[in-house]
């Protein structure tokens, strides 16, 4: 099934990942600065918002924001099929599809194919960014899974950077390549996606799930660390399907129904709290205005600041560098410091950020117009290190297998409703109550600490299984309680087949751990 094993797979793994969301932050990225080009407005003058121009703000924002509607419904096709294709299917398609909309965007003469295809590539990526976290955490390690997302959306952040880059030094071109070539960009790294899903393996809880025992076998096998040195029946091996088969006929006999009908419905196992936690890690992600700065940095650096469009780019170009190098700092303390924690960090920086940039701006002055743009620099700094990977691994953490395909696809629906509400407002919003706009965004962050202290569980170094045990019960553990094993290890009960139905029972009944 694959050629590598142990770290090389992992690595491989890893990899073609973040590939798929490299693709993803460029193509987040990749309008911001072409909105403000000569080539762009001259083609597209009905979003030409410059000083000189006479564009629509309102149609400006449905242009860059209807990508996101065909996110959407991207996930939500994900949402319905991607149980039935499995995940390596749903991100080739991906691929395929986001490819047509960058080829349509970029041989793009008016606004509507513009449009087209921007929807056509939102519908690729959307069917991507649901998939590929839960194909990424199902093949991870209980202690590499946080570290291999961060990498993953460090990539994502690299993407963002590379979009920025890209045009600015296409913004020195005077013909159409100005913005065409930077919008066609984009399929190499699709086709780099496609190829890497190609060569490596289906998720072996996908395999289990669908009776595929012998290549989940084959899969669980190769991806451990010292593959080369055991047999594909070694007892760890046989011990971790085990304990797979194991979570899924608890989780099916909780379910008593579809997939779909089981994540509006709480029972033993929680799965209504456990799909919100999912959709709220994501409403948190875009409603602390990440995406104010992402699609409209150098819009703000022009228009809220009062910088020139080639400074505006520049500076945007170095705030995507800062930021890439923020977002490679969760790769080493996720998995020590835990979820909870640098969530609840960021989101208190980032409510401090947006007060202080409310206030900078809101005087005009060139002095404190530097104060904002620190702000925006150290606002990405606080977002990358507690918001970027988190949001996107928690619905792959929180979700029982049972429903895992379809609670992350709704989770990431949910995602590019909220950016959509936001890319949609920000220029309306910037051009009628200028500065207010960062005020609603600070009150957002400060409400986000106390919802993440008191609703979301700690999954640092669990196992997918054991995180199902924090849920199953009277009361939802906040935090692994080590009277109920050792995080990370397969239990032998569940391995034997056992339910260890008493002992668990009364573990469960534990009153939820508020330490931090």
């Amino acid at each position: 099934m694959t050629i590598l094993v142990g770290r090389p797979l992992d690595w491989a793994i890893t990899a073609t990942a973040g590939s798929g969301f490299l693709l993803f932050g460029y193509d987040q990225g990749v309008m911001s600065g072409l909105l403000t080009g000569t080539a762009f407005t001259n083609t597209f003058p009905e979003i030409d918002t410059t000083d000189g121009g006479n564009g629509s703000s309102s149609l400006q924002g449905t242009v860059v924001a209807i990508y996101e509607i065909g996110c959407f419904f991207g996930a939500i096709f994900c949402l319905i099929f991607g149980e039935y294709f499995g995940r390596r299917k749903c991100i080739m398609m991906g691929c395929v599809v986001l490819s047509i909309g960058a080829a349509l965007q970029a041989s793009a003469f008016g606004i509507p194919q513009m449009i087209v295809g921007r929807i056509v590539a939102g519908l690729g990526n959307g069917m991507n960014t649901s998939t590929i976290p839960v194909w990424h955490s199902e093949l991870m390690k209980a202690s590499n899974r946080g570290k291999g997302l961060a990498i993953e959306l460090a990539i994502n952040i690299f993407g963002v950077m590379l979009s920025y880059w890209v045009d600015y030094g296409m913004s020195y071109v005077s013909n159409d390549a100005q913005f065409r070539f930077p919008l066609a960009f984009q399929i190499f790294f699709a086709i780099l996606t496609f190829i890497g899903i190609v060569l490596l393996p289906e998720s072996p809880r996908w395999l289990i799930n669908h009776d595929l025992h012998d290549e989940a076998r084959e899969v669980l096998w190769a991806v451990r660390r010292d593959a080369k040195s055991i047999s594909k029946e070694d007892e760890t091996v046989s011990r971790a399907i085990a304990e797979i088969q194991h979570a899924i006929n608890e989780e099916r006999e909780a379910a008593q129904t579809s997939s779909f009908k089981a994540m509006w419905k709480n029972g033993e196992q929680q799965f209504l709290y456990r799909t919100m936690l999912g959709i709220g890690g994501q409403f948190m992600q875009q409603l602390s205005g990440i995406n104010l700065i992402t699609y409209y940095a150098p819009v703000i650096f022009q228009e809220s600041v009062g910088i020139s469009h080639n400074l505006s780019l520049l500076l945007a170009g170095f705030n995507g560098v800062a930021y890439f190098f923020s977002s490679l700092i969760p790769i080493w303390i996720i998995d020590r410091l835990g979820r909870r924690k640098l969530m609840m960090f960021a989101a208190a920086g980032q409510a401090v950020c947006m007060a202080v940039l409310a206030g900078t701006v809101s005087t005009g002055q060139p002095g404190p117009g530097i104060v904002a743009i620190v702000m925006l620099f150290l606002f990405n700094f606080f977002f990358a290190v507690g918001l970027l990977a988190i949001p996107w691994l928690l619905p792959a953490e929180y979700a029982p297998l049972a429903i895992r395909t379809r609670a992350a696809a709704l989770a990431t629906a949910s995602n590019w409703i909220f950016t959509f509400l936001v890319v949609e407002i920000t220029p309306v919003s910037i051009s009628s109550i200028g500065w207010k706009t960062y005020i609603y965004f600070c009150i957002f962050n400060a409400f986000f600490v106390p919802l993440i202290y008191f609703f979301y569980p700690e999954t640092r170094l669990l196992s997918l299984e054991q995180i199902d045990k924090l849920f199953t019960g009277p009361k939802v553990l906040l935090h692994w309680d080590h009277s109920m094993g050792v995080p990370g290890e397969a239990s032998e009960k569940s391995a034997s087949g056992e339910t260890g139905e008493t002992e668990s029972n009364e573990k469960f009944e534990t009153e939820v751990h508020m330490r931090e």
